[in-house]
Protein backbone atom coordinates (compact mmCIF):
# COMPACT_ATOMS: atom_id res chain seq x y z
CA UNK A 1 0.00 0.00 0.00
CA UNK A 2 1.37 3.42 -0.92
CA UNK A 3 2.14 5.48 2.18
CA UNK A 4 0.61 8.92 2.84
CA UNK A 5 4.12 10.37 2.67
CA UNK A 6 4.33 9.38 -0.97
CA UNK A 7 1.26 11.48 -1.80
CA UNK A 8 2.38 14.36 0.37
CA UNK A 9 5.81 14.70 -1.25
CA UNK A 10 4.74 14.20 -4.86
CA UNK A 11 4.70 17.47 -6.86
CA UNK A 12 1.96 16.42 -9.26
CA UNK A 13 -1.37 14.62 -9.20
CA UNK A 14 -1.91 11.27 -10.90
CA UNK A 15 -5.14 10.12 -12.52
CA UNK A 16 -5.88 6.70 -14.00
CA UNK A 17 -8.44 6.60 -16.77
CA UNK A 18 -9.66 3.01 -16.51
CA UNK A 19 -9.93 1.06 -19.76
CA UNK A 20 -9.44 -2.48 -21.06
CA UNK A 21 -7.10 -4.22 -23.46
CA UNK A 22 -9.49 -3.49 -26.36
CA UNK A 23 -8.61 0.21 -26.00
CA UNK A 24 -5.11 0.38 -24.48
CA UNK A 25 -4.84 4.07 -25.41
CA UNK A 26 -8.47 4.78 -24.46
CA UNK A 27 -11.56 5.08 -26.64
CA UNK A 28 -10.99 8.06 -28.94
CA UNK A 29 -13.85 10.00 -27.36
CA UNK A 30 -11.83 10.16 -24.11
CA UNK A 31 -8.74 11.65 -25.76
CA UNK A 32 -9.96 15.27 -25.28
CA UNK A 33 -10.35 14.62 -21.54
CA UNK A 34 -6.91 13.03 -21.29
CA UNK A 35 -5.33 15.95 -23.14
CA UNK A 36 -7.16 18.58 -21.07
CA UNK A 37 -6.00 17.01 -17.82
CA UNK A 38 -2.42 16.76 -19.02
CA UNK A 39 -2.51 20.41 -20.06
CA UNK A 40 -3.26 21.20 -16.40
CA UNK A 41 -0.09 19.44 -15.28
CA UNK A 42 -1.91 16.30 -14.13
CA UNK A 43 -0.24 12.99 -14.93
CA UNK A 44 -2.74 10.78 -16.75
CA UNK A 45 -2.37 7.08 -17.50
CA UNK A 46 -4.68 4.78 -19.42
CA UNK A 47 -4.77 1.68 -17.21
CA UNK A 48 -6.50 -1.64 -17.84
CA UNK A 49 -8.79 -2.53 -14.97
CA UNK A 50 -7.37 -6.08 -14.92
CA UNK A 51 -3.70 -5.13 -15.27
CA UNK A 52 -1.95 -7.12 -12.53
CA UNK A 53 0.91 -4.61 -12.48
CA UNK A 54 -1.32 -1.58 -11.89
CA UNK A 55 -0.52 0.24 -8.64
CA UNK A 56 -3.97 1.66 -7.90
CA UNK A 57 -3.11 3.22 -4.52
CA UNK A 58 -0.48 5.36 -6.27
CA UNK A 59 -3.22 7.26 -8.14
CA UNK A 60 -5.02 10.18 -6.58
CA UNK A 61 -8.12 9.22 -8.55
CA UNK A 62 -9.18 6.34 -10.78
CA UNK A 63 -11.91 7.30 -13.26
CA UNK A 64 -13.93 4.53 -14.90
CA UNK A 65 -14.07 5.05 -18.66
CA UNK A 66 -14.04 2.04 -20.99
CA UNK A 67 -13.61 -1.31 -19.18
CA UNK A 68 -16.01 -2.75 -21.73
CA UNK A 69 -14.79 -6.34 -21.51
CA UNK A 70 -16.02 -6.80 -17.94
CA UNK A 71 -19.38 -8.40 -18.80
CA UNK A 72 -18.31 -12.09 -18.81
CA UNK A 73 -16.16 -11.36 -15.73
CA UNK A 74 -18.63 -9.28 -13.78
CA UNK A 75 -17.85 -10.87 -10.40
CA UNK A 76 -14.12 -10.33 -10.93
CA UNK A 77 -14.74 -6.76 -12.06
CA UNK A 78 -16.75 -5.91 -8.98
CA UNK A 79 -14.14 -7.46 -6.69
CA UNK A 80 -11.56 -5.26 -8.39
CA UNK A 81 -13.72 -2.12 -8.03
CA UNK A 82 -14.13 -2.68 -4.30
CA UNK A 83 -10.34 -2.85 -3.90
CA UNK A 84 -9.56 0.40 -5.69
CA UNK A 85 -9.29 3.48 -3.47
CA UNK A 86 -10.66 6.77 -4.79
CA UNK A 87 -12.70 5.23 -7.61
CA UNK A 88 -15.28 7.21 -9.58
CA UNK A 89 -17.98 6.38 -10.01
CA UNK A 90 -17.80 4.46 -6.71
CA UNK A 91 -17.95 0.69 -6.46
CA UNK A 92 -21.40 0.46 -4.87
CA UNK A 93 -22.86 2.50 -7.74
CA UNK A 94 -21.12 0.22 -10.25
CA UNK A 95 -22.58 -2.84 -8.55
CA UNK A 96 -26.11 -1.39 -8.62
CA UNK A 97 -25.89 -0.02 -12.15
CA UNK A 98 -24.12 -2.81 -14.03
CA UNK A 99 -27.09 -5.13 -13.44
CA UNK A 100 -30.12 -3.76 -15.27
CA UNK A 101 -32.50 -5.14 -12.69
CA UNK A 102 -32.23 -1.60 -11.32
CA UNK A 103 -34.82 -0.73 -14.00
CA UNK A 104 -37.37 -2.75 -12.09
CA UNK A 105 -36.50 -0.85 -8.93
CA UNK A 106 -36.95 2.49 -10.69
CA UNK A 107 -40.26 1.35 -12.21
CA UNK A 108 -41.55 0.35 -8.78
CA UNK A 109 -40.61 3.84 -7.59
CA UNK A 110 -43.05 5.23 -10.16
CA UNK A 111 -40.57 6.44 -12.78
CA UNK A 112 -41.44 6.18 -16.49
CA UNK A 113 -39.36 3.13 -17.41
CA UNK A 114 -39.66 1.05 -20.56
CA UNK A 115 -41.81 -1.94 -19.46
CA UNK A 116 -39.37 -4.71 -18.57
CA UNK A 117 -39.82 -8.33 -17.61
CA UNK A 118 -37.08 -10.41 -16.01
CA UNK A 119 -36.45 -14.14 -16.27
CA UNK A 120 -34.06 -15.57 -13.71
CA UNK A 121 -32.08 -18.79 -14.20
CA UNK A 122 -34.37 -21.73 -13.64
CA UNK A 123 -37.54 -19.71 -14.29
CA UNK A 124 -39.83 -20.18 -17.28
CA UNK A 125 -40.88 -17.50 -19.73
CA UNK A 126 -44.22 -17.24 -21.45
CA UNK A 127 -43.71 -15.15 -24.61
CA UNK A 128 -46.22 -12.44 -25.54
CA UNK A 129 -48.65 -13.41 -28.26
CA UNK A 130 -47.48 -10.76 -30.70
CA UNK A 131 -45.44 -7.64 -31.17
CA UNK A 132 -41.77 -6.78 -31.52
CA UNK A 133 -39.63 -7.53 -28.48
CA UNK A 134 -36.03 -7.13 -27.35
CA UNK A 135 -34.24 -9.85 -25.39
CA UNK A 136 -30.93 -9.26 -23.61
CA UNK A 137 -29.09 -10.13 -20.40
CA UNK A 138 -29.32 -7.86 -17.38
CA UNK A 139 -25.52 -7.64 -17.27
CA UNK A 140 -24.33 -6.41 -20.66
CA UNK A 141 -22.58 -3.52 -22.37
CA UNK A 142 -22.79 -2.16 -25.88
CA UNK A 143 -25.89 -4.23 -26.72
CA UNK A 144 -23.93 -7.47 -26.33
CA UNK A 145 -26.05 -10.65 -26.56
CA UNK A 146 -29.09 -8.60 -27.56
CA UNK A 147 -31.73 -9.68 -30.08
CA UNK A 148 -34.88 -8.16 -31.54
CA UNK A 149 -37.74 -10.48 -32.45
CA UNK A 150 -41.09 -10.22 -34.20
CA UNK A 151 -43.71 -12.41 -32.53
CA UNK A 152 -45.28 -14.80 -33.28
CA UNK A 153 -43.14 -15.38 -36.40
CA UNK A 154 -39.92 -15.52 -34.39
CA UNK A 155 -41.22 -16.81 -31.07
CA UNK A 156 -39.01 -19.88 -31.21
CA UNK A 157 -35.91 -17.73 -31.74
CA UNK A 158 -36.84 -15.48 -28.82
CA UNK A 159 -37.48 -18.47 -26.57
CA UNK A 160 -34.12 -19.96 -27.56
CA UNK A 161 -32.39 -16.66 -26.75
CA UNK A 162 -33.96 -16.50 -23.28
CA UNK A 163 -33.13 -20.16 -22.65
CA UNK A 164 -29.55 -19.61 -23.77
CA UNK A 165 -29.10 -16.76 -21.30
CA UNK A 166 -30.79 -18.41 -18.33
CA UNK A 167 -29.08 -21.71 -19.06
CA UNK A 168 -25.75 -19.92 -18.68
CA UNK A 169 -26.81 -18.65 -15.26
CA UNK A 170 -27.71 -15.17 -16.48
CA UNK A 171 -30.93 -13.24 -15.91
CA UNK A 172 -32.73 -12.30 -19.13
CA UNK A 173 -34.77 -9.16 -19.62
CA UNK A 174 -37.53 -8.65 -22.17
CA UNK A 175 -38.75 -5.25 -23.34
CA UNK A 176 -41.07 -4.08 -26.11
CA UNK A 177 -39.20 -2.64 -29.07
CA UNK A 178 -40.01 1.07 -29.18
CA UNK A 179 -40.55 1.90 -32.88
CA UNK A 180 -39.95 5.64 -32.31
CA UNK A 181 -36.23 4.89 -32.17
CA UNK A 182 -36.22 4.26 -35.94
CA UNK A 183 -37.48 7.75 -36.77
CA UNK A 184 -36.57 9.88 -33.76
CA UNK A 185 -33.62 7.96 -32.35
CA UNK A 186 -32.60 7.71 -28.73
CA UNK A 187 -31.81 10.82 -26.70
CA UNK A 188 -28.84 10.52 -24.36
CA UNK A 189 -28.64 13.31 -21.78
CA UNK A 190 -25.25 13.72 -20.12
CA UNK A 191 -24.93 15.16 -16.62
CA UNK A 192 -21.64 16.40 -15.13
CA UNK A 193 -20.74 18.16 -11.87
CA UNK A 194 -21.44 21.87 -11.72
CA UNK A 195 -19.77 24.50 -9.52
CA UNK A 196 -21.46 23.05 -6.43
CA UNK A 197 -20.12 19.57 -7.14
CA UNK A 198 -23.56 18.12 -7.86
CA UNK A 199 -24.64 16.80 -11.23
CA UNK A 200 -26.47 19.07 -13.63
CA UNK A 201 -27.33 18.90 -17.31
CA UNK A 202 -24.37 19.29 -19.67
CA UNK A 203 -25.33 18.26 -23.22
CA UNK A 204 -27.27 15.68 -25.20
CA UNK A 205 -26.92 13.62 -28.36
CA UNK A 206 -29.16 11.60 -30.63
CA UNK A 207 -28.24 7.98 -31.17
CA UNK A 208 -29.57 6.13 -34.17
CA UNK A 209 -30.99 2.60 -33.84
CA UNK A 210 -28.53 0.06 -32.43
CA UNK A 211 -30.45 -3.12 -33.27
CA UNK A 212 -30.18 -4.05 -36.93
CA UNK A 213 -33.41 -6.02 -37.16
CA UNK A 214 -35.21 -9.12 -35.94
CA UNK A 215 -32.67 -11.67 -34.82
CA UNK A 216 -29.76 -9.83 -36.45
CA UNK A 217 -28.03 -8.54 -33.31
CA UNK A 218 -26.71 -5.04 -32.70
CA UNK A 219 -24.28 -2.66 -34.30
CA UNK A 220 -20.78 -2.51 -32.88
CA UNK A 221 -20.20 0.32 -30.37
CA UNK A 222 -19.11 3.41 -32.27
CA UNK A 223 -20.92 2.40 -35.47
CA UNK A 224 -24.22 4.02 -34.57
CA UNK A 225 -25.15 7.45 -35.90
CA UNK A 226 -24.45 10.21 -33.34
CA UNK A 227 -25.70 13.79 -33.67
CA UNK A 228 -26.03 16.70 -31.22
CA UNK A 229 -29.54 17.13 -29.87
CA UNK A 230 -31.45 19.62 -27.75
CA UNK A 231 -33.67 17.62 -25.38
CA UNK A 232 -37.31 18.50 -24.95
CA UNK A 233 -38.66 19.88 -21.69
CA UNK A 234 -40.31 16.50 -21.06
CA UNK A 235 -37.00 14.68 -21.55
CA UNK A 236 -35.26 17.07 -19.15
CA UNK A 237 -37.96 16.48 -16.54
CA UNK A 238 -37.78 12.70 -16.80
CA UNK A 239 -33.98 12.71 -16.64
CA UNK A 240 -34.04 14.89 -13.52
CA UNK A 241 -36.61 12.57 -11.91
CA UNK A 242 -34.50 9.51 -12.68
CA UNK A 243 -31.39 11.04 -11.10
CA UNK A 244 -33.23 11.74 -7.86
CA UNK A 245 -33.59 7.96 -7.45
CA UNK A 246 -29.84 7.22 -7.56
CA UNK A 247 -28.83 5.43 -4.33
CA UNK A 248 -26.90 7.79 -2.07
CA UNK A 249 -27.61 10.82 -4.22
CA UNK A 250 -25.74 12.28 -7.18
CA UNK A 251 -23.25 14.55 -5.42
CA UNK A 252 -20.70 11.73 -5.18
CA UNK A 253 -20.91 10.92 -8.90
CA UNK A 254 -18.57 12.19 -11.59
CA UNK A 255 -21.00 11.64 -14.46
CA UNK A 256 -24.34 10.19 -15.43
CA UNK A 257 -26.12 9.50 -18.71
CA UNK A 258 -29.85 9.09 -19.08
CA UNK A 259 -31.05 7.35 -22.27
CA UNK A 260 -34.65 7.99 -23.34
CA UNK A 261 -36.92 6.91 -26.21
CA UNK A 262 -40.50 8.10 -26.80
CA UNK A 263 -43.10 5.52 -25.81
CA UNK A 264 -46.34 4.74 -27.69
CA UNK A 265 -47.94 7.95 -26.40
CA UNK A 266 -44.91 10.07 -27.34
CA UNK A 267 -43.81 10.60 -23.75
CA UNK A 268 -40.16 9.77 -22.94
CA UNK A 269 -39.39 6.42 -21.37
CA UNK A 270 -36.15 5.48 -19.63
CA UNK A 271 -34.18 2.89 -21.56
CA UNK A 272 -31.02 2.98 -19.45
CA UNK A 273 -29.43 5.01 -16.68
CA UNK A 274 -25.70 4.83 -17.37
CA UNK A 275 -23.52 5.38 -14.29
CA UNK A 276 -20.80 2.78 -14.81
CA UNK A 277 -18.88 3.17 -18.07
CA UNK A 278 -20.92 5.26 -20.51
CA UNK A 279 -19.68 7.06 -23.58
CA UNK A 280 -20.02 10.74 -22.68
CA UNK A 281 -19.67 12.01 -26.27
CA UNK A 282 -17.10 14.59 -25.24
CA UNK A 283 -15.97 15.05 -28.83
CA UNK A 284 -19.33 16.67 -29.57
CA UNK A 285 -19.02 19.16 -26.70
CA UNK A 286 -15.66 20.83 -25.92
CA UNK A 287 -17.32 22.71 -23.06
CA UNK A 288 -18.27 19.37 -21.51
CA UNK A 289 -14.66 18.20 -21.69
CA UNK A 290 -13.55 21.28 -19.78
CA UNK A 291 -16.34 20.83 -17.27
CA UNK A 292 -15.44 17.21 -16.60
CA UNK A 293 -11.74 18.04 -16.31
CA UNK A 294 -12.65 20.82 -13.85
CA UNK A 295 -14.61 18.31 -11.78
CA UNK A 296 -11.74 15.82 -11.74
CA UNK A 297 -9.28 18.55 -10.75
CA UNK A 298 -11.63 19.62 -7.96
CA UNK A 299 -11.79 16.05 -6.63
CA UNK A 300 -7.99 15.96 -6.50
Amino acid sequence: MTSPVHHATREFSRVALVTCDLFPDLWEDDHPLRDDLRARGIEVDAVRWDDPAADWPSYDLAVIRTPWDYVPRHTEFMAWARRVPRLLNPADILEWNTDKRYLGELARAGLPVTPTGFVAPGATWTPPAEGEWVVKPTVSAGSQDTGRYQLPAQTALAEAHVARLTGAGRTAMIQPYLPAVAELGETALIFLPDETGDLSYSHAIRKGPMLRGPGEGARDPGDEQIDPRTPTDAERRVADQVLTAVPGGTKRLLYARVDLIPGPDGEPLLVELELAEPSLFLSSSPAATTRLADAIAARL
